[in-house]
Parts: structure tokens; sequence; C-alpha cells
């Protein structure tokens, strides 16, 4: 397992959920909500240096199929915007991870109203926690990494 703070990142269109690790790559806990502007790529990068992250894991909300939705390529163009401003970014399958986390905070009793501020971290939560769980069980990071060079993919 690899050492260093990530930053799990759950993009959508009103708002982007962040997500952090411990140093260690055990845990994933909340960290903001960041409204989706013209700014939302500052914060996160901001928050990136703040918490001295490895690296981004950036969610990549395919369609049950394993196609791509609009939602995916947004989230692509996202995490390719990331790249280019030198950050390290993984794509990683998210599949499912914001109902996972409007199920859970529902099993907590909160509504879908109440909750509309915290949905997206928890998913951002949910994300990076499949990610951590998925390397410390195979040993290597999953998805894959986006370059500085507009965002290609590599394996």
């Amino acid at each position: 397992m690899r050492s260093g703070v990530r930053l799990g990142i759950d993009v959508g269109k009103a708002r982007v959920g962040v997500a952090r690790s411990d140093l260690h790559g055990m845990l994933a806990t909340p960290v903001e909500t960041v409204p989706r502007d013209a700014r939302s790529l500052d914060r996160v990068a901001t928050l990136a240096a703040e918490h001295e992250a490895i690296e981004l894991v950036v969610g990549l909300p395919l369609s049950m199929s394993g196609g791509d939705t609009p939602s995916t390529t947004d989230a692509r163009d996202f995490a390719a915007a990331l790249a280019e401003r030198g950050l390290a970014v993984r794509l990683v399958d998210e599949r499912l991870t914001t109902v996972s986390a409007q199920r859970a905070l529902h099993g907590a009793g909160r509504t879908a109203k109440s909750s509309r501020h915290v949905v997206d971290q928890v998913a951002a939560v949910i994300l990076l926690q499949h990610a951590l769980d998925h390397e410390r069980s195979r040993g290597e990071p999953p998805g894959v990494t986006l370059t500085a060079d507009g965002g290609h993919p590599t394996s």
C-alpha cells in the first residue's frame, strides 16, 4: 500500500463532494462539498495542496452496462482539467456510490432534502474507501491514471 493522503472527488452537476484518506490509506473521511461553478477546479486544487494529496481519485459514473453517459463525459472533463494543472489524477468506476450514499443517509434518519449538502461528501467517502480497499487487497491502485498532457489515460 502506497503511503500518502488521497482525495476522493465525486463530480456532480451542482456540487463536487470531497473526501480524504489518512496518510496510511486506511480510512476515508468527508472534507467538504464544493459548489459546482467557475471556481470548483481552483477549490479542489487548493484542497489537494492543503492536504498534501499524492493523488486525486475521481469517480467515473459509468452506466450499469459499463458505458459512458453525459455524467461520465463531465467527470472525465473535470478530471482532465485537474490533471492539466499538474495534479495526479486517477479515474475509478463509481457506479452506485451516490445511491449508496443516499441509502446510508436515509438509514441514519436523514431526508433527501436535509442530506443534499452532504450526500456528495458521503459519495466521495464511499468512492475513496472502495479505492483504498482495492489497493490494499490487490496491491495495485484501481482505475486509470490521467497524465498532464490533456488527461489521456494510462495503465
